[in-house]
């Protein structure tokens, strides 16, 4: 009894240590605010020779974001097939992998391939060109880390790399063939999936057994690629998801509409919605939108819970919302409007690679000089593709906001209530594509691109 009890313990132990040391578990970290809530000093500089404490090849390409668990990085990627526009290779051998890396060492723990489930989209257009084929990012509970793979579905490993479930949630492909990237999150028992390309459809699953427990399908789904979040209002909690033309406010324990607000005027909704005490933020659309809406309600709720709407433009990465302030990065200006009413509080032109920054007409008493991490411009995309688009969203730790472009450029902004570039820095001199959202965890910064996963600490 007494080993058994020794076992249990160190077992417990081990459990807690692994929630309490990790703060990243879904895309864009707790709740998909892009917010840390650690303490813990992280790196303002980098470059190539400086502040990268490792870095790792990846076996394919990807723009999933990475997920801390523990001591463990998980990150998505695929190989086989759609890695050169001019020559993608057979469709049939496209596989997706789910790797997982010792956050302090940098080495491959494990790792597990999928193969894919055919007819998969082709590697064609603009839009499978741009992201490739795994571009969900990982959830976890930290007990088990669970992946999206589209068509391919969704699957359930434990922290040692065992399969433990898999389960179909559609094979669909949406009306532009784009593919898929909306990620799946959890709440309580439930492993939520948002399958817009694959099946019009939102569907929970039984984290434990992988058991369908509802699902609701409706076309007001179709061109949805962002990734929901939980609201809590009045003891209740609302799943909410940003759709063309609205915000959904919905039963997490059978997915049914509870509430709805005419939000952005955009047929398509890329990025994901954020929540700040109480109240939903988007911003969206090529021709611009944006909107707050408190969360809550029944029914048509668009006059009695809107608090503003604007014409701020996003495109992928989603809002961040820090001390009653929106951060959002469009066409090379960094923007901050005050969340309470959506009036600008500045707008600063960031530097190219390489180059220096602009004056900031918006704070011409600004005296923040950029430094340059070294390095050249990264011209990634997908072999050939349409290039380094800026689908990263930008986090916030340690009082700064950081803000990933596709090219590979970190730009790195003090967060107040002026425009105060702290640094803009180069990971490496080479050719990459960076698509994912850096994860942060313990003073560190966990970095994706098509080729590489990398470390940032000092």
């Amino acid at each position: 009894m007494s080993g058994l009890r020794i076992s249990l313990a160190v077992a417990f132990s081990m459990a807690m240590f692994s929630l309490g040391y990790a703060d990243w578990l879904r895309f864009r970290g707790p709740n998909g605010s892009g917010v840390s809530q650690q303490t813990d000093a992280t790196p303002s500089q980098w470059g190539p020779d400086q502040n990268v404490a490792w870095k790792l090849d990846l076996p394919g390409a990807g723009v999933s974001s990475p997920v801390v668990v523990g001591n463990r990085v998980f990150v998505t990627c695929y190989s086989g097939y759609g890695l050169d526009r001019e020559n993608p290779g057979d469709l049939s051998k496209l596989k997706r992998h789910l790797i997982c890396v010792d956050a302090t060492t940098g080495k491959i723990d494990w790792q597990v391939a999928v193969d894919s489930t055919q007819p998969e989209d082709p590697y064609s257009g603009i839009g499978v060109t741009a992201h490739g084929y795994a571009s969900h990012t990982p959830v976890s509970d930290g007990e088990r880390v669970y992946t999206f793979f589209g068509k391919s579905g969704v699957h359930a490993f434990d922290l040692e790399g065992n399969r433990l479930w898999q389960q179909s949630v559609g094979a669909g492909s949406d009306d532009r063939r784009w593919g898929s990237s909306s990620s799946p999150i959890l709440h309580e028992n439930r492993l939520i999936v948002t399958a817009s390309a694959e099946s019009r459809s939102l569907v929970a699953l039984d984290k434990t057994t992988g058991k369908q427990l509802w699902k609701q399908e409706t076309d007001g789904l179709s061109n949805v690629w962002g990734t929901p979040i939980l609201t809590t209002t009045d003891g209740r909690t609302d799943l909410v998801l940003g759709v063309p033309y609205e915000f959904w406010g919905m039963n997490p324990e059978t997915g049914k509409l509870r509430w709805f607000a005419q939000a952005i005027d955009s047929d398509q909704y890329s990025s994901s919605v954020v929540e700040a005490d109480g109240v939903l933020y988007g911003i969206e659309g090529r021709s611009g939108g944006s909107v707050a809406v408190r969360v809550g309600g029944k029914g048509d709720v668009s006059e009695s819970h809107t608090v503003w709407s604007g014409n701020d433009t996003g495109r992928f990465g989603s809002p961040l919302v820090v001390n009653g302030r929106i951060y959002y990065f469009s066409n090379g200006v960094a923007n901050c409007i005050r969340a309470e009413d959506g009036s600008s509080v500045f707008k600063g032109r960031l530097p190219s690679a390489g180059g220096s920054r602009q004056s900031d007409r918006a704070n011409p008493g600004n005296t923040g000089r950029p430094v340059i991490g070294g390095g050249t411009r990264g011209r990634g995309g997908f072999g050939g593709g349409f290039g380094a688009m800026d689908y990263a969203s930008a986090v916030a730790a340690d009082g700064k906001i950081y803000f990933l472009k596709g090219d590979g450029t970190t730009h790195v902004l003090k967060a107040g209530d002026k425009f105060e570039l702290i640094a803009s820095n180069q990971l490496t001199e080479s050719s990459e594509s960076f698509g994912g959202t850096p994860a942060v965890s313990d003073g560190r910064l966990f970095i994706r691109s098509d080729k590489r996963l990398y470390c940032v600490s000092e």
